[in-house]
């Protein structure tokens, strides 16, 4: 059994390597950014997050469109019914 390399076979296996490289630190660099936000917002990274005036952070919640939590007179809102929230009105839009 002579098997030999060839420069092609090493170029090939170079490419391979380092793509799952990447898929690797691409999978690991979404898990940190996850874990850096915060699940609940105050009502200005609310506004900010969305681009919207303090009435219609109001409205969101009166109409219960996001979960909300009142702690010392301050509103906290749930990061992910937030984000659903945008999701489902950019679908809307097609």
């Amino acid at each position: 059994m002579n098997e030999f390399v060839t420069k092609e076979d090493l170029r090939q296996f170079g490419l391979h390597l380092m793509d799952k490289i990447q898929t690797v630190l691409k999978e690991v660099n979404l898990s940190k950014k996850e874990s850096l936000e915060p699940e609940w917002l105050k009502s200005k990274g609310v506004r900010k997050m969305l681009d919207i005036s303090p009435g219609s952070v109001q409205n969101l919640r009166v109409g219960g469109k996001v979960r909300f939590k009142k702690v010392l007179g301050t509103y906290y809102y749930n990061r992910e019914d937030l984000q659903k929230l945008f999701d489902d009105e950019k679908q809307e839009k097609k």
